[in-house]
């Protein structure tokens, strides 16, 4: 990717003030949500670069690799920008079935439900066998 190419990518996107947009990660297969994490421009790069999905730690301050010390990476099939260039949508190939570094398919396993959070999804995988803490 040339230099232009790369600075017309980036100049459609509208980062916030921090420099970061938010980007969700959608299983190519079935549709669902996985995740919401943040992209910084590096990580934006990156993901193009490498074709495995890369956030920004808002938390450690740094950029990673999706799966990088879990093992559970995301391949991307495809990259969209919504209509203001401010969210970034990630078709991915979920390796390993497992999205939430709970250990669960997709970080959204909670539900209200009369007034209350419910937890719906039980993990695939406990953090202790992904992470081995």
């Amino acid at each position: 990717m040339t230099a232009s190419e790369t600075n017309d990518l980036l100049a459609a996107l509208a980062f916030e003030a921090n420099g970061l947009v938010p980007a969700i990660a959608q299983d190519s297969q079935t549709r669902e949500i996985l995740m919401v994490a943040w992209m910084d421009r590096d990580a934006f790069l990156r993901t193009l670069e490498t074709g495995k999905a890369c956030y920004y730690s808002r938390s450690r301050k740094a950029a990673w690799m999706k799966g990088e010390s879990s093992g559970h990476l995301q391949i991307v099939r495809e990259v969209r920008i919504d209509c203001d260039g401010d969210v970034v949508l990630l078709t991915v190939d979920q390796i390993g079935g497992i999205a939430c570094h709970t250990g669960r398919r997709h970080c959204f396993f909670r539900k209200l439900e009369n007034g209350a959070w419910v937890t719906e999804f039980a993990p695939i995988k406990s953090e202790k066998e992904i992470y081995g803490e």
